[in-house]
């Protein structure tokens, strides 16, 4: 019995050893070579700014909202976005305001942010339809 725990306390350190000495470094090796980048000529712009794709992505975060989300409500929306950035590979995340204007009650204004995608890559050509974009979340909006 005694014999049976050694050897498999020999063996698990024999396996550990093994791990960290030959498995870990291949697959850092794996992580950090060019395998998993994809390379779609859309980079990733950590500033916020104003661009054709992320003002189409504004109007297509809207539209949705407007008339998918809340169809029966008056939404006014703001002119511009308040942050839009683009997070690479066609990709786009918008901060906006809109005011909502209930029958009932007073208006009040909403901040949101949307994640959309465009599924065309960089033929522009599609930008004003809905089928070529994909909302990806809508946050700020679920009290409504």
């Amino acid at each position: 019995m005694k014999k049976g725990f050694i050897l498999f306390v020999i063996a698990l350190v024999a396996l550990l050893v093994f791990q960290y000495k030959v498995v870990v470094p291949i697959v850092y090796d794996i992580v950090s070579s060019d395998l998993f980048l994809e390379d779609s000529g859309d980079e990733i712009n950590r500033i916020s700014s104003e661009t054709l794709m992320t003002d189409a992505a504004f109007r297509q975060c809207n539209s949705y909202i407007a008339n998918e989300l809340y169809p029966e409500l008056t939404i006014t929306f703001s002119e511009k976005p308040i942050n839009a950035f683009g997070m690479g590979n066609y990709r786009y995340i918008i901060n906006a305001d809109l005011e909502i204007m209930p029958e009932d009650a007073a208006a009040f204004i909403k901040r949101y942010a949307c994640r959309i995608q465009y599924e065309n890559g960089d033929d522009t050509t599609g930008l004003s339809n809905i089928e070529n974009w994909s909302i990806e979340g809508i946050s700020g909006l679920d009290d409504l």
